[in-house]
């Protein structure tokens, strides 16, 4: 499963970033805000050549050494999500990977449908907390 899970806004800021172990949080940021640039490649590319039907879905950004991936997801919205998956974690496909997407764009629609939630603010919902669990690597 996954190690890091990040909600970017459209303005390139976190809305929400959880990962495993907690020791690695500032070299997951840097990995994730990286990841970033490949994103917005993507979109433009995609933007240009399609028009407006585009997949939400980007696949996978660029893989690394320490962990085997980084798959995008952007919104309509432009709201962007991150996973990194462990490098040690060969048996997850691509449907899969489509369907932790799925679920967490469903929960984070459930957020921003929040009438005391103020759009722009760090996500701080113990729903959406427990699905990102959900997705995580288990520690220890």
């Amino acid at each position: 499963m996954a190690v890091c899970i990040a909600v970017i806004a459209k303005e390139n800021y976190p809305l929400y970033i959880r990962c495993v172990p907690v020791q690695n949080e500032l070299k997951f940021h840097y990995t994730v805000h990286t990841s970033l640039d490949v994103v917005e490649e993507k979109i433009s590319a995609v933007g240009k050549s399609i028009g407006d039907q585009r997949e939400l879905y980007l696949g996978l950004l660029y893989p690394t050494e320490d962990y085997k991936t980084r798959y995008g997801y952007v919104t309509n919205t432009k709201v962007k999500f991150v996973i990194v998956v462990d490098s040690s974690n060969t048996s997850l496909r691509d449907n899969e990977i489509r369907s932790m997407f799925r679920k967490l764009h469903n929960s984070f629609t459930d957020v921003m449908c929040n009438p005391f939630h103020i759009p722009g603010d760090t996500i701080k919902s113990k729903a959406f907390d427990s699905i990102v669990s959900g997705m995580m690597v288990q520690a220890g």
